[in-house]
């Protein structure tokens, strides 16, 4: 699987880690920069996987907290901020997430290895529940505020 990987300025400490672990585990890391706005590489990778050029995105920041705010602005992306395993594979195999969100001032380069092999490992399980779920999360993207849920 090919996943994007961008960064800010505080998250560089892992970049190494996570995109060593991507590539061990048999995945395709791209790296794809950093930005000192976070805003500006969660872009940079949103636009990336909307487009198809990937299957995942990681974004990687001091807390994880902006990036994921920045990601979950964009049309397409459901990203989600992990810090442990189990959220790291349920937010793909639940939510059908496709942008991990780690904090570099959170979690170490062991621990972020391990959350973004798992990340990548996981498939969305389409049971009736999530997939019901996901519809109205695309509802919400669509209308915002005026949604009918």
């Amino acid at each position: 699987m090919r996943v994007g990987c961008g960064f800010d300025h505080a998250g560089l400490p892992l970049r190494e880690a996570v995109t060593t672990a991507l590539a061990r585990a048999g995945h395709e890391p791209v790296d794809l920069g950093c930005e000192d706005d976070y805003p500006d590489i969660a872009l940079r990778i949103g636009r990336a996987l909307v487009s198809g050029e990937f299957s995942r995105g990681l974004l990687v920041c001091g807390s994880g907290a902006g990036v994921a705010v920045a990601a979950c602005k964009l049309t397409g992306v459901r990203a989600a901020v992990a810090h442990d395993h189990y959220t790291a594979a349920q937010c793909v195999t639940h939510d059908d997430c496709n942008v991990l969100c780690l904090g570099a001032r959170v979690v170490g380069p062991a621990i972020a290895a391990e959350l973004v092999v798992a990340f990548a490992q996981a498939s969305f399980d389409g049971d009736d529940r999530h997939a019901r779920r996901l519809e109205k999360l695309e509802e919400l993207e669509r209308s915002g505020l005026e949604a009918e849920l």
